[in-house]
């Protein structure tokens, strides 16, 4: 064919070639500094190093979320038990410590592994019974929400035995040559996965469960074991923020991971992980985490409601399933 001009050719040499299904989460982290640069115009501070660091340690709870729901979205799946596998690891860690240090070195590793068996539990039902994962996943939330509102009475409070242990909070909340504990955390979930995802065999079998699970069965991947085994890091990741947001706040608390669902898939969707199919990476979810956490502190700061907060949630997660679209579109 001739007289055409291809987009390589319109790509100007210099110019480094972004793979298409990175190219959102370039997105999402360009969007996150027009988002600080929107802030510091609005409210004279927001962009400075306390402000950026402010908002880097909120969006590290979401990050931690959106590790495991990226995990499970690239092979086609979705975690909506998120919530309250947060919030019952949170009261689970705080009413087995009781606040004292010494127990904190055998409930936290509790927790984590709790989490994953019950993470576990989820891929067994979607990847052996076949019940679809939206439907399994918010039957597990069910049922967290149900034994942990049982089991406390649906009451918690610092003086019943919710309380985080101090020597928790204090690795929580302090810093390490002024970088806080939450960060350095994320940071080593986000070194762990870009390993995992870009230079590992495991990696590989995940993109390629992703992009056709039944091709995967015949090149000799275990998708059932790799569906197992991502809900159940899903659900470890979702412990391991309960734990760390109980550390940060101090307490647990009911309905703590409520807020954490939409914006773990809203995080997913903004950085570029695909719903359809084996394409994406942490590192996008990772930078749409930011973004949503900074243009809810922006939005906070022009002292918006609740309920407007949520249609610009909802409005910034379609436009960007809109360009996705479009872009899957323009691939194929």
């Amino acid at each position: 064919m001739t007289g055409g001009v291809t987009g390589t050719e319109r790509r100007p040499a210099w110019l480094p070639r972004i793979k298409p299904d990175r190219q959102l989460g370039w997105y999402a982290l360009a969007a996150a500094i027009v988002v600080f640069v929107v802030g510091e115009l609005i409210q004279p501070g927001f962009a400075s190093a306390s402000g950026v660091k402010t908002v880097l340690v909120v969006a590290s709870f979401v990050g931690l979320v959106a590790a495991g729901q990226t995990l499970v979205v690239l092979i086609g799946g979705i975690d909506l038990s998120v919530p309250w596998m947060m919030n019952s690891m949170a009261v689970l860690l705080a009413t087995a410590s009781i606040g004292s240090n010494a127990r904190a070195a055998w409930v936290v590793p509790l927790v984590l592994i709790t989490g994953a068996l019950l993470g576990a539990v989820n891929g067994l039902g979607v990847a052996v019974l076949s019940v679809p994962a939206v439907v399994m996943t918010l039957g597990m939330n069910g049922v967290l929400q149900g034994l942990t509102l049982g089991l406390t009475g649906g009451f918690t409070c610092a003086t019943c035995g919710s309380a985080a242990p101090p020597a928790l909070e204090a690795a929580v909340n302090g810093s390490v040559f002024g970088i806080p504990g939450q960060l350095i955390i994320l940071f080593l979930v986000a070194v762990l996965l870009t390993v995992l995802l870009s230079w590992t065999s495991f990696g590989r079998r995940i993109y390629a469960t992703g992009t056709n699970p039944r091709a995967s069965v015949l090149a000799g991947v275990n998708v059932t074991r790799l569906t197992i085994g991502l809900y159940s890091l899903s659900g470890l990741f979702a412990a391991l923020a309960g734990i760390l947001l109980t550390a940060y706040g101090g307490k647990a608390t009911l309905g703590m991971g409520d807020p954490y669902l939409f914006q773990s898939i809203a995080a997913v969707v903004i950085g570029g992980v695909s719903i359809l199919c084996g394409r994406g990476h942490y590192l996008g979810a990772l930078a749409g985490s930011i973004t949503l956490t900074a243009l809810v502190s922006v939005l906070l700061a022009k002292d918006m409601p609740d309920y407007g907060r949520d249609v610009v949630y909802g409005v910034v997660v379609l436009v960007i399933a809109l360009l996705y679209g479009r872009g899957e579109r323009e691939a194929t």
